[in-house]
Formats: C-alpha cells, sequence, structure tokens
C-alpha cells in the first residue's frame, strides 16, 4: 500500500453516499487534491473534525487507483472563528472561489498557500478589517501567479519618479501624467498617493510585513476598485460572492 502524509486546507467538500465525503484539500507539495473520506459524515467518525470547510490538518492519505482516501487525520487549526462567523465566512469563500478556479490538481502552489493561510488568520485571529485582507489577499494572489502589476514606476516611459499616477487595465501598471503616456490609455483609473504606496506594498513587500498597514476607508475603496476589476479581467470571472454583504 501507498500513503501519503501531507499537511492541507479543506477547500471544498461534497456529500457521497449514505455517510460519505469528497473532499479536496489544498496541500504544500501537492496543490489541490481531491480525497474519499469514509464515513466523515457519521457522528462518531474520526474524520468529523479533519473533513470541515476551512479544517487545516495533518493527514494520511491513501493513494488509491482512481482517487486519494483519508486514512487518519489531526487537526492543527480548525478556523472555528470563521466559520461560526457569516461575515469573515464569506471572505473566507471568495479567497477559496479564486483558489479552486485557478489552481490545477497536482499543481504545487506553496506560496498561494502560505498567502490564503496567512489571510485566513488574519482574518479570524485579528481586527484587521476584512475588506482590507481581501484586497491584499487578490492582488498578492495575482502577482504570485504570474500578473504582478509594474508598480515601480511608469510602464510606458520607465520613469521612478513619479507623483500622479494611474493604473493602466490595459498596460497592466502603473502610468505617469506625460501625455505620451496618458494616450496609451485612456481609462487608466487616477490614484492617490496613498492607494499607489498601498499596491506598492502589496505586491513587493515580503510576506511578514504584507497585513502590516492601514487604510482609510475611502483609500481603501480606492484600492478595491483597483484589485476587484485586476482580478476579474485576469482570471475572466466575475467574483460576486462578496456582494451578499451589502445586503446586510
Amino acid at each position: 500500500m501507498s500513503y501519503l502524509k501531507t499537511k492541507g486546507l479543506i477547500i471544498r467538500e461534497v456529500n457521497t453516499g449514505e455517510a460519505d465525503k469528497i473532499v479536496t484539500l489544498f496541500s504544500r507539495n501537492r496543490g489541490r487534491i481531491s480525497a474519499l473520506a469514509k464515513g466523515a459524515r457519521r457522528p462518531r467518525s474520526k474524520l468529523i473534525a479533519g473533513t470541515q470547510f476551512l479544517s487545516y490538518c495533518d493527514y494520511v492519505l491513501f493513494c488509491g487507483r482512481d482517487m486519494y482516501s483519508i486514512n487518519s487525520c489531526e487537526v492543527v487549526e480548525p478556523f472555528y472563528e470563521i466559520r461560526n462567523d457569516m461575515i469573515r465566512l464569506t471572505y473566507a469563500a471568495h479567497f477559496v472561489d479564486i483558489i479552486n478556479d485557478a489552481i490545477q490538481e497536482n499543481q504545487p502552489s506553496p506560496r498561494v498557500l502560505q498567502l490564503l493561510l496567512n489571510s485566513l488568520h488574519m482574518l479570524s485571529k485579528t481586527d484587521k478589517e476584512p475588506a482590507l485582507i481581501a484586497r491584499i489577499f487578490e492582488l498578492r494572489f495575482l502577482s504570485i501567479m504570474g500578473f504582478a502589476p509594474f508598480v515601480r514606476g511608469c510602464i510606458i516611459c520607465g520613469r521612478e519618479d513619479i507623483t500622479d499616477v494611474s493604473f493602466s487595465f490595459r498596460k497592466c501598471g502603473f502610468i505617469c501624467s506625460n501625455e505620451a503616456c496618458t494616450t496609451n490609455d485612456s481609462f487608466a483609473l487616477e490614484l492617490s498617493q496613498g492607494a499607489v504606496r498601498a499596491i506598492q506594498h502589496i505586491v513587493h513587500s515580503k510576506f511578514d510585513d504584507l497585513f502590516s498597514f492601514k487604510l482609510s476607508a475611502q483609500v481603501l475603496a480606492e484600492l478595491g476598485g483597483v484589485t476587484k476589476r485586476y482580478l476579474r479581467e485576469r482570471l475572466e470571472k466575475d467574483y460576486t460572492k462578496l456582494d451578499f454583504l451589502k445586503e446586510i
């Protein structure tokens, strides 16, 4: 028999049969993994805690012919604070939707997993604004996936000492106010200096410093105008799960 030991986060669960589940684990070395959890819905099953949405666990998986199956699991972090709060849960589900769309099965993505775990930690263990956590997640995720915008200066002329800055979705980066540059994208979004600094920080900071800033409501809304549109254009999908929060 062949077994795989791995840490993983449950990012999807589907009931099957009378008492089973098929779960999707997001693991550091194997990326997304589908696994059968036999009897996980039975009240006395040892797999109950480790097969809940957002449970981060140590798993021992049996490598079957068509699919992995969970042999045993030990919970490392259950993220109860998220699962028991509708607003936090909605944000977490937004993160997971993006990952399920962009990360393929058996595609190792350790930096994406670290970003997700850090984002969930900030969402569950701190009082940081969930909307700011989401904007950071969206832009840093795209940067990791190869869609990092050019934000060290003007992507057209190359100047770094620019003050009047716009974000060009067409060119994927900052452009300055020079007429020769602005004519390349007349639909570029003008940015305040606060939004410029926030975007630069999200794209280029180290993981340990990624969430180490706050924004005013005005600049946060401005940042959201960039990240949500950039996400939609790069992944070619409208992510609407967070729209639910406007109705609360």
